[in-house]
C-alpha cells in the first residue's frame, strides 16, 4: 500500500545573463528588464491548479534552481513567500535553498534574502581557476566568485553549498584540486563536486572542447575523494559531500522517492495518490514566453508511472546514495514489496554490484558501476 511521503516544492527561475556552452537545463538569456511580478504571480497561480496534490502534508523543503534565481529582486522573493505562506505550511525546520552565481551577488540583496526566509544558498562557482571559468563561458571570474562566497557569509548565511566541476578542459589533477583546496578554504558545509560531462542539445555537444584523458580523470577523482574525506565530508549521495547533519534535505527527499510540487517554466514534479495508488510525473510548458502567456497552459503533461516502472526508478534514485534506501522505505514509497526485485537483485549481488540487508545499496564496486548496475533493473 502506497504511502504519503515528505512534501517539497521546487520553483523554477528560467532566465540567465548568459547560456553557458556545457548547460542542458531550461535556461534562457535575460534580454533586459525581468517581468518579476508578472512571474510571480503566475508561480502563485501554478501552485494553486496543484494545491490539492499537497493532501494536507507541511512542506518539508523548497529550492529555487534555475536558470538564475539571484537575478530576482528580494522584493520578487517577499512576494512569493507571503504567498506560499498563505497556501502551504512550512515545516518548522523547512529547509530553503535558493542557487545564486557569483556574477549576481549583491551584499544588500542577499542579506535581504535571508531577512525574507532563504536560509540556504546553493553557489554555481565551477572553478576558482580564471582559465576554466572562461572555457566554461561563465561571467565571473576567480575573484568575484571568491567574494560572492565571502558575502553569503557575511550576510549570515551559515547553511551553504558551493557548485564544482572537475575534468574541465585542459584541467590537470592539481589544478582540480586547487579548486577544492580553495573551497574548502570557505569552510562550506555542503560541496557538489562532479565531473563535466558533454550533454545533448548544448554548445559543447556540438564542438566539444579537449577534456582530460581517461587516466587524468581517475586521477583527479580519486585525489578529490580522499581530500574530502580527509576534511571531514560525507560523500552520501554520487556527487554530493556534506558536514555531519548539513545533507541537502531537498535533495535526499528527490533520492528516497519522495514528492515535490514544481511550479514555473520547465518545472517538473512527482506525486503519490494514496487512495488510488497511482504515482504520476508532472511538467510544466518550457518557454517562458508561452509560460507568461494568459492564453497558453501552465501544466504541459502528467504521465503516470506505469506500476511495473515504480520499482526500477525508485531504486533509479535510491542508489545514488551511499546508504541507500531502506526495505521500508522502498516498500511505502512504491507500494511493492522489496521481494517484488528479488530476481534482479539476486543477479546484481552475485556481479558483487548490490548489498542486501535492511537497507538495499550499491556495494563499492556498484558505485562505480552504477550505470551498469541501474542497466539491470532496468532490463528485467
Amino acid at each position: 500500500m502506497l504511502q504519503l511521503p515528505p512534501l517539497s516544492l521546487y520553483v523554477h527561475v528560467p532566465w540567465c545573463v548568459r547560456k553557458c556552452p556545457y548547460c542542458d537545463f531550461n535556461s534562457h538569456k535575460s534580454d533586459g528588464d525581468l517581468p518579476e511580478e508578472e512571474y510571480v504571480r503566475n508561480l502563485l497561480a501554478d501552485l494553486d491548479q496543484d494545491l490539492m496534490w499537497a493532501q494536507g502534508r507541511e512542506l518539508h523543503s523548497i529550492f529555487i534552481g534555475g536558470g538564475t534565481p539571484s537575478l530576482l529582486s528580494a522584493a520578487a522573493y517577499q512576494t512569493l513567500f507571503d504567498g506560499l505562506q498563505q497556501r502551504l505550511v512550512f515545516s518548522p525546520n523547512i529547509e530553503i535553498t535558493l542557487e545564486a552565481n557569483p556574477g549576481t551577488f549583491e551584499a544588500e540583496k542577499f542579506a535581504a534574502y535571508r531577512d525574507i526566509g532563504i536560509n540556504r544558498l546553493s553557489i554555481g562557482i565551477q572553478s576558482f581557476n580564471d582559465d576554466h571559468l572562461r572555457a566554461l563561458g561563465r561571467i565571473h571570474d576567480s575573484a568575484q566568485a571568491q567574494a560572492a562566497v565571502a558575502m553569503a557569509v557575511k550576510a549570515g548565511f551559515d547553511n551553504f553549498n558551493l557548485d564544482l566541476m572537475h575534468g574541465l578542459p585542459g584541467q590537470t589533477p592539481e589544478q582540480a584540486l586547487a579548486d577544492l583546496r580553495t573551497a574548502l578554504s570557505f569552510n562550506p558545509q555542503h560541496l557538489s563536486w562532479y565531473q563535466l560531462t558533454l550533454e545533448p542539445n548544448t554548445e559543447f555537444y556540438s564542438k566539444p572542447p579537449m577534456l582530460p584523458e581517461d587516466d587524468a580523470l581517475w586521477d583527479i577523482q580519486e585525489a578529490g575523494l580522499a581530500l574530502l574525506e580527509a576534511e571531514g565530508f560525507d560523500h552520501y549521495e554520487i556527487s554530493a559531500h556534506a558536514r555531519p547533519g548539513k545533507a541537502s534535505k531537498h535533495n535526499l527527499n528527490y533520492w528516497t522517492f519522495g514528492d515535490y510540487i514544481g511550479i514555473g517554466a520547465g518545472a517538473h514534479g512527482k506525486i503519490t495518490l494514496p487512495d488510488s495508488n497511482v504515482l504520476f510525473r508532472t511538467r510544466k510548458t518550457r518557454m517562458p514566453s508561452d509560460y507568461l502567456n494568459p492564453d497558453k497552459l501552465w501544466l504541459a503533461g502528467k504521465e503516470t508511472i506505469e506500476p511495473e516502472d515504480i520499482g526500477f526508478e525508485c531504486l533509479m534514485n535510491g542508489l545514488r546514495l551511499r546508504d541507500g534506501i531502506s526495505d521500508e522505505t522502498f516498500e511505502d514509497r512504491t507500494g511493492l514489496p522489496l521481494d517484488s526485485m528479488q530476481t534482479v537483485m539476486d543477479k546484481a549481488q552475485a556481479m558483487g554490484l548490490l548489498e542486501v540487508g535492511k537497507y538495499i545499496r550499491a556495494s563499492a564496486k556498484g558505485r562505480q558501476y552504477l550505470n551498469e548496475l541501474l542497466a539491470l533493473f532496468l532490463n528485467d
